[in-house]
């Protein structure tokens, strides 16, 4: 029992069990004399939709995949903090992009294409675009892109074949990105927090941005789930809550279910931390839901995608472009696309560019397909033994020639008719994998990110998950996090930490880049200002 001048020990309890659930028992788990923590996880592993795949080695190269969450930019500070502290480390690697196909709807970070000289002065007007939606914040940042485009008198085939698909692309928007706000886009060429480009009024993308690749997250999960249990974190995986009871200021009371016995449990805990997208979190709230959680978290929409992953070589060249094609490509205009070209066809290009283009073969990591009667829909693959490091060895044989392993994603299963999943060869495909994802519309930005300050710690209870505030790679999910919503992992990692820091954790600084970027997300999701917050922690100390 504790002492009368010790405050007791707090018992939390955490639901799901992915980056958001675990970076919250972990942080919490730093504090073992305060908190007493529980974390409940539905599947039998915990991680979420970061999970990996197991591989015959023989025939693709590799043991494993990842599946779910795939890899990152160099903004994953939180990620790669917990990666390192489990021997984990991320890999570095050049991101090459394909979007679309044949000559007039081709087009890529590579190397000139007809499709980006075509449309040269529209790519030379985007960067006034671009300032025009800084410079008025948030009155025209929060206008769909589908409406600004048409203001500012943009081509269509500019939208439809470029703006478009590298929106849906690196947002992880897939079909809902013309009714994204405009802010979004701005932010993923200029804030620090987002961007993987600077703008180039000559071909849009400038360059190969540096990306990482994951380690195997099936081991980095369980390693980290063994170091929490170590630590005396309750982690209960095939267990679920069937409803919540009751929430008061006396706690949180609920019913949780064992899948393994079919048995039923009423628990007490002093707070819940809810690590499940809204609507799950919702179903469970079941009648203690607020009218206010009720309409925060039901203006979060959702929608049902398909992931193929597979080796079908035949379909993929069917429908994207995989190698360099002179056809494809445009007069070089300058010394520097000629060293462009020539890297693509796998010619040694000159070591005096100044460049930071890899002088790496055209090989693509993603790919864009456009659907003909509606571009403004797409499908997204991605060529995972470019992607992922570890098919890397296979290469350095030159006896190896393994398959090429894929992963193609088909949006919205309302839209099912349109996909061309039917075009895949049965016999290679590896697994299928359906994910219940945000939907990157508007009002998500209007109606649930500005809003959940005034949910969080009500009734005891918590939110968190990259939902809560959505600034992208997905990375999770069928992201980079596997739709590659480039933040995915990463705000879902910090929107853990946040709540267990609301709960009287220690945020622990390692890096400058990483403690501004939880600043900011403390501010917009809990109103919390970090640095006020900090002074006050350290007057109770004194």
């Amino acid at each position: 029992m504790a002492s009368p001048s010790q405050p007791r020990q707090q018992h939390i309890v955490i639901v799901g069990g992915g980056a958001a659930g675990m970076s919250c028992a972990a942080t919490l788990a730093n504090h073992p004399d305060k908190f007493k923590v529980t974390l409940l996880e539905k599947n039998s592993v915990v991680g979420g939709q970061a999970t990996s795949i197991p591989l015959d080695e023989s025939k693709f190269g590799a043991s494993w995949m990842n599946n779910g969450v795939q890899g990152g930019s160099e903004i994953f500070k939180h990620t790669f903090n917990f990666f390192n502290q489990h021997a984990s480390p991320a890999r570095p690697l050049n991101l090459q992009v394909s979007f679309g196909k044949g000559p007039s709807g081709f087009w890529t970070n590579c190397f000139p294409s007809k499709l980006v000289a075509a449309h040269a002065s529209d790519i030379k007007r985007f960067g006034l675009f671009l300032k025009v939606i800084k410079w008025t914040m948030p009155l025209l940042g929060l206008a769909p892109i589908s409406v600004m485009l048409r203001l500012f008198f943009f081509s269509k085939d500019f939208g439809d074949k470029m703006v478009y698909p590298l929106i849906a692309l690196f947002l992880g928007t897939g079909n809902q990105t013309a009714n994204v706000p405009a802010a979004i886009v701005e932010r993923l060429f200029n804030d620090a927090n987002m961007k993987l480009w600077d703008y180039d009024k000559e071909t849009l993308l400038p360059n190969q941005p540096t990306m990482y690749s994951f380690d195997c997250l099936h081991d980095f999960y369980g390693k980290w789930k063994d170091s929490l249990v170590a630590k005396g974190v309750d982690i209960r995986t095939d267990t679920e809550v069937h409803r919540v009871l009751s929430r008061s200021s006396k706690g949180v009371d609920l019913a949780i279910k064992n899948n393994n016995a079919d048995d039923t449990t009423n628990e007490h805990f002093d707070h819940l931390v809810l690590c499940l997208l809204a609507d799950d979190a919702l179903r469970i709230l079941a009648d203690t839901a607020t009218g206010r959680e009720k309409r925060v978290l039901g203006s979060a929409a959702f929608y049902d995608d398909l992931t193929v992953t597979h080796s079908d070589s035949a379909y993929f060249n069917r429908q994207y472009e995989t190698r360099f094609k002179s056809e494809l490509c445009a007069e070089p205009k300058s010394e520097e696309q000629c060293h462009q070209i020539a890297a693509a066809k796998g010619e040694s290009a000159s070591s005096s560019s100044s460049s930071s283009n890899s002088s790496e073969q055209f090989n693509p990591m993603y790919y864009t397909y456009t659907y003909q009667h509606d571009p403004r829909l797409i499908e997204m693959s991605f060529n995972c033994s470019n992607y992922q490091h570890q098919f890397n060895k296979s290469r350095t044989s030159p006896e190896a020639q393994p398959e090429p392993v894929y992963q193609t994603i088909f949006l919205d299963k309302r839209k099912r008719n349109l996909w061309t999943v039917d075009g895949i060869d049965e016999s290679k495909i590896i697994k299928r994998n359906w994910w219940h994802q945000l939907g990157h519309r508007w009002q998500h930005y209007v109606r649930v990110v500005p809003c959940m300050m005034f949910l969080q710690g009500r009734n005891n209870t918590f939110f968190a998950g990259s939902w809560t505030l959505v600034k992208q790679n997905s990375e999770s999910s069928t992201s980079t996090n596997t739709h590659p919503k480039q933040n995915m992992h990463e705000v879902a990692c910090i929107s853990g930490i946040a709540a267990a820091y609301r709960l009287g954790a220690d945020y622990t600084k390692f890096d400058d880049f990483a403690q501004d970027f939880f600043a900011k997300y403390l501010l917009l999701s809990h109103g919390k200002f970090f640095s006020r917050e900090e002074k006050k922690r350290k007057n109770k100390t004194v």
